[in-house]
């Protein structure tokens, strides 16, 4: 099976420093994620002054500020992120940003972006899904609010640039933060797969780390997951984040399920399980001391382990044989 890329999203998680941002990169690299993702943005680009928060916002971090200026106070510096990317490279992970305006973008492109991630809110921006198509680079797009009838036209638009859909992972996503369980629709992944004949994936945002998981089973080639150093910190998304512990533990999840689903689909037995068989499978045997040239019953047969000897399976056989040796309680038949 194709080795799902595990994306450990920091986004915003950082707060505004470079060293807590440099600490998640640490974090990840160190859960065994592929990539650890950021967000580069210019907010006066992205948000008007007086926009609201969304509930979520509001509830951890406030109703004082606007959401122009919480985000603003979220922003990462062009130097950051040449220093996030050496980071990366230190800790031998991958970086990667999601870009939220045309400036971004182009700046990600001279950091030598090599894919583009479409985040959720911009499904429907058509300026900018053309920008990010004119990259020509293969694409992630998140589908969190999403129709059916607005994926169609986003991928459109990346077809139209030449993007091939081999090179179109669609992620679904529900951008409830956290999301409720009952609200995952896991099975709307497999829909997007089979309408649109994409690699898909997806973008969680419920507690733990079960969903993602399970995701992967149904043949998720992507898993996006927020992650944070303390999911008690001030901002947006750190209440339904992973802490370290848990993205480490989600990554080994994901291997483990992999490991379990790489297999032939032929039911046979394991090489692993093979010693085992003799342990725990039965022979027959004597149920009392069983004279030379008695006739075997059920009476003075049993079944017992180990499965050293004649299978129960041919229990028919023996009964009505005679015994060509006497036999001991417990003893093995032969035939």
């Amino acid at each position: 099976m194709t080795r799902c890329l595990i994306i450990a999203e920091a986004g915003v998680n950082h707060n505004g420093s470079i060293e807590r941002a440099v600490d998640l990169v640490a974090a990840a690299a160190e859960a065994g994620a592929d990539l650890v993702k950021f967000q580069t943005f210019d907010a006066g680009k992205i948000i008007s002054r007086d926009a609201a928060k969304a509930a979520y916002q509001i509830a951890s971090t406030g109703n004082a500020e606007t959401q122009f200026e919480m985000v603003q106070a979220l922003e990462l510096s062009k130097e950051a992120h040449v220093r996030l990317i050496e980071a990366c490279e230190a800790h031998g992970i991958g970086f990667f940003s999601t870009a939220f305006d045309p400036g971004s973008l182009d700046f990600l492109l001279e950091l030598g972006l090599d894919r583009i991630k479409v985040p959720s809110g911009e499904l429907t921006n058509l300026p900018l899904l053309r920008r990010f198509a004119a990259t020509t680079l293969p694409v992630i797009l998140s589908t969190g609010m999403a129709t059916m009838d607005e994926i169609q036209d986003a991928v459109q638009v990346f077809e139209a640039a030449g993007i091939e859909r081999s090179n179109i992972t669609i992620l679904h996503c529900n951008t409830e933060y956290p999301t409720p369980y009952e609200d995952v629709n896991l099975k709307a992944m497999l829909a997007i797969g089979e309408q649109f004949e994409t690699p898909i994936g997806y973008s969680d945002h419920t507690l733990g780390i079960e969903i993602p998981i399970a995701a992967v089973t149904l043949g998720a080639t992507v898993i996006e997951k927020h992650f944070t150093l303390d999911r008690t910190l001030t901002g947006p998304d750190h209440a339904a984040s992973l802490e370290p512990d848990e993205l480490r533990a989600m990554c080994a999840g994901i291997r483990n399920v992999e490991k379990a689903l790489s297999g032939d689909g032929l039911k046979t037995p394991s090489p692993s399980e093979l010693p085992n068989r003799a342990i725990a499978r039965k022979s027959i045997v004597a149920a009392q001391a069983i004279v030379k040239g008695d006739v075997l019953t059920e009476e003075n047969l049993g079944t017992k382990r180990p499965g050293t000897g004649i299978s129960p399976m041919r229990w028919d056989e023996v009964i009505g044989s005679r015994a060509t040796r006497d036999y001991q309680d417990d003893e093995q038949i032969e035939l």
